[in-house]
């Protein structure tokens, strides 16, 4: 009888959220509770050990000892072990995974700064790009230099070096794709050395105190640098801190530099005169029209400041003028795959976090999927035998699952029973964050959720706190790899053995055989 209720009250849930979800067509289907039949058997439980045990058993009798010619390293930003279960749900059910979570060797990275617990994407570049950790704020620097420090940066000494260097250093090519700018904070870690993360161009720096003559900003940096300059895929957004602020970009916007100077003009200019067969693409359409075959360079600038959101690209219709995150992803192996040495690319799914922040929980598990489908692509296009991905996260968020959700119910759904004041909340919710005004009013108290849309992927979910913007959290991230040694990636671990185990598989850098 008890049964009974409990689905004719989902399946009533599920009338209600279909009604809903209509203004909204990129939303999940909504999902009704059907207990699966075969769930109800234990032989169906003991099977689906026994195939998991078989799978693990080969999985460990026939390691990949091979040395890795290419190294892909996708950063989810800000994707929590929260982030990547909700994910699953988004797409269909617990039960599901998303491609990574497929690969066979997971671990756990700590991902603290030096000088505080809950770190930022900054601290952490320089961690998982270079095995050091440094201060909040900075970027591949030791923790020798403070976030603002007008002068210590430039001292080449606390200098780190990436994983972008040790491949470079050993004829390989290396690369990064990013929905973020590419001067922000995470792809900035690949090649970039500052004292802080926001000086992306020269006026940032004169704002906090500094000379933009003795500190280089990030974009100068990317363009007139060693490891910058002699990277053969840069593809994100961004464009405006590489023009000056009197000169439009190709879509109207302008630039923020005061220096006069076109930084990606420079950038054609010194490859062409190096003889160099170097591309510079704004737009989608421009991107597919490049001959790959033909290109030693590519610079793919496709928005002013970051790209747009995965889940905006479609119902803005924007998926003609922006390109995807898994469309980016497959350009840039095409192109380093030419290099007979192999290659490494740096791939960040960046709106994942930015949405967390903005309690966008729904846009931030859109870019989630399209991150997930982004790695599924690389493993097809690459051969486990010789290329090593591993897919990690800089630092988690505050959101979590909580109440008793149904089984295949809507994530963005309101958890099924009402909490002690009579009134409903959410299944999706923040530890602070911008949401706290749409679940908290200081006239009435807790605000009656059922008025409100929470299927609107502009929907800020609930928080406890009330910020501005939502903060970090500080637990560890998962760690997920497939292909040559990917069995080294088991366990809990400092966040910076990642580029060590990394480097140590392709044998470059500090960390090849000849070096131990």
């Amino acid at each position: 009888m008890r049964s009974g209720v409990l689905l004719l009250i989902s399946l009533l849930l599920a009338v209600a959220s279909a009604e809903k979800d209509h203004d909204h067509p990129n939303l999940p289907r909504p999902r009704t509770y059907t207990q699966a039949t075969e769930e109800a058997e234990t032989q169906f439980w003991v099977d689906k050990a026994q195939d998991i045990l078989a799978h693990k058993l080969q999985t460990y009798n026939q390691l990949n000892t091979n040395k890795a010619k290419n190294i892909i390293m996708f950063l989810g930003d800000g994707m929590s072990v929260h982030t990547v279960t909700a994910t699953r749900d988004f797409m269909g059910d617990s039960s599901m995974q998303v491609s990574f979570e497929k690969f066979p060797y997971t671990g756990l990275s700590r991902t603290y700064a030096v000088n505080k617990r809950t770190p930022d994407s900054a601290a952490t570049a320089t961690a998982y790009l270079s095995g050091v950790k440094g201060n909040y704020g900075t970027i591949g620097v030791n923790a020798q230099v403070p976030k603002y420090d007008c002068f210590k940066a430039n001292d080449t000494s606390t200098h780190t070096e990436s994983l972008a260097k040790w491949a470079q250093d050993a004829g390989k090519w290396a690369g990064l794709v990013t929905t973020a700018r590419v001067t922000h904070a995470s792809p900035a870690g690949v090649y970039a050395h500052t004292a802080a993360r926001s000086w992306e161009y020269d006026e940032a720096i004169v704002k906090d105190g500094c000379s933009a003559e003795v500190n280089v900003d990030i974009a100068r940096q990317l363009v007139e640098w060693p490891v910058g300059k002699e990277l053969r895929v840069v593809m994100g957004g961004g464009r405006q801190n590489f023009r000056d602020k009197t000169v439009n970009d190709e879509e109207g916007l302008p630039g923020l530099r005061s220096d006069k100077r076109d930084l990606i003009k420079e950038w054609l200019e010194n490859k062409r005169s190096e003889k160099k067969a170097a591309e510079y693409v704004w737009s989608k359409k421009g991107l597919e029209m490049v001959d790959i075959s033909k290109t030693e360079y590519l610079l793919g600038l496709f928005s002013s400041s970051h790209c747009p959101y995965y889940g905006d690209l479609k119902r803005d219709r924007l998926e003609n003028s922006d390109p995807s995150l898994s469309l980016m992803t497959q350009k840039a192996i095409e192109l380093l795959s030419k290099n007979d040495k192999g290659y490494f690319l740096f791939v960040e799914g960046a709106r994942i976090d930015m949405a967390h922040h903005s309690s966008y929980a729904h846009k931030s598990l859109e870019d989630t999927e399209e991150f997930a489908r982004a790695i599924e692509l690389a493993r097809q296009m690459t051969s486990e035998e010789d290329t090593l991905i591993v897919v990690t996260s800089d630092h988690s968020h505050t959101m979590s699952l909580n109440g008793y959700p149904y089984r295949r119910q809507n994530i963005f759904d309101l958890a099924p029973a009402l909490a002690e004041d009579g009134l409903p909340y959410t299944i999706l919710s923040y530890a602070n964050g911008p949401g706290y005004s749409k679940a908290f009013s200081s006239k009435t108290g807790r605000v009656d959720l059922n008025t409100v849309d929470t299927q609107d992927p502009k929907y800020r979910f609930m928080s406890t706190t009330p910020m501005s913007s939502e903060t970090h959290g500080a637990e560890d991230v998962g760690v997920f790899a497939s292909g040559p040694f990917a069995h080294y990636f088991s366990g809990n671990y400092e966040q910076t053995t990642i580029p060590a185990l990394m480097a140590h598989i392709a044998n470059i850098g500090p960390f090849a055989e000849d070096k131990l």
